[in-house]
């Protein structure tokens, strides 16, 4: 491998709109760190389009290399507890935000947010999962400790058709869970099922502004989408359920009441995966390997060069992807 290598190089103009371009970089372009990783594999996410595009405030400084995941081996290492050759996924942390990411076929970085990856995983396997299947591990975590169990009832899954949702259906299914899952796309339905869900609800039904309590059919949930139907969501919960919400694609409002928290010992759980301390990103990424059905990453992900990601990432935005989007480096 030579010292140049390409990158996707976000800058902002005098106007303040951002310019996405493949650049040749070297190794002395890259920031401070104490591991240089040989990045094979990164993925495409929700937030990863709103900084490509420029349509969230999601890059703090220009230039910058997006891409808020990445898998590969390690090349080099100042830190006693990765060697060369030692394969690893990285999320969060700010990378693609503040540190420059995954969107390069190198990068280097702090040790301290790395993960090692598990034997059973390959990196291609780390980011068919990503931050949104890790997302979803901690909020099927999350459920978990709130003490849903398969025999509590249904659990529901909002934006089911994404990258979060889509693992979380699965996921929960592969666990023994009733999963009943939500999309704003009826002709992915059948998709959804062949992941695990038993039922599909569309998003208009579930996007009706709710009652301060309706009836209870949910045990559990996982929400990737806040907003008014997090609102139905909570209404919906049945007695002594909770709620897992990572996301906010429908909105950061939350039109609700505190009824079902004071009337049906609700409880409304957040999950965040930026800032998620390392021993429990191992034990996600445990689960991962051990509970996650390596059929399903087939049909959940799908690949990307380095190219088509400017144009991808307006997709995403649109809700135009389904599953997950990974980008081979390699190519």
């Amino acid at each position: 491998m030579t010292d140049r290598f390409h990158a996707l190089v976000l800058t902002r103009d005098d106007e303040g709109k951002t310019h996405a371009d493949i650049r040749e970089l070297t190794e002395a372009d890259l920031p401070d760190g104490d591991v240089l990783v040989d990045v094979e594999y990164s993925s495409l996410n929700y937030k990863d389009g709103l900084a490509i595009t420029g349509k969230g405030k999601v890059v703090r400084s220009f230039p910058m290399v997006p891409g808020i995941d990445l898998a590969g081996t390690v090349l080099s290492s100042a830190s006693d507890d990765y060697q060369p050759g030692d394969k690893v996924v990285l999320t969060g942390w700010g990378i693609g935000e503040k540190h420059w990411g995954g969107f390069s076929r190198r990068q280097r970085v702090r040790s301290e947010w790395l993960v090692p990856l598990p034997g059973e995983l390959s990196p291609r396997d780390a980011m068919a999962i990503g931050t949104a299947g890790f997302t979803a591990m901690l909020c099927v975590m999350t459920l978990e400790e709130a003490g849903i169990t398969p025999d509590r009832g249904q659990v529901l899954v909002t934006g089911a058709s994404g990258g979060v949702g889509s693992v979380a259906v699965t996921l929960l299914d592969r666990l023994g869970y009733e999963v009943v899952a939500v999309t704003g796309r009826p002709e992915g339905a059948d998709w959804l099922r062949e992941l695990g869900a038993k039922d599909v609800l569309s998003r208009e039904e579930m996007s009706q502004p709710p009652r301060p309590l309706e009836g209870q059919r949910w045990a559990g949930a996982v929400d990737t989408v806040g907003g008014v139907m997090l609102a139905r969501v909570l209404a919906e919960t049945a007695y002594d359920g909770a709620v897992a919400a990572c996301g906010l694609a429908g909105g950061f409002e939350l039109p609700t009441t505190v009824m079902p928290f004071i009337l049906r010992n609700v409880s409304l759980r957040g999950v965040d995966s930026v800032m998620c301390p390392v021993q429990r990103r191992k034990r996600a990424w445990e689960r991962l390997a051990r509970d996650l059905p390596m059929k399903a990453l087939g049909e959940i992900a799908h690949e990307a060069t380095l190219e088509q990601v400017p144009e991808l990432a307006g997709q995403i935005l649109a809700g135009q992807v389904r599953g997950r989007l990974v980008v081979d480096l390699k190519r």
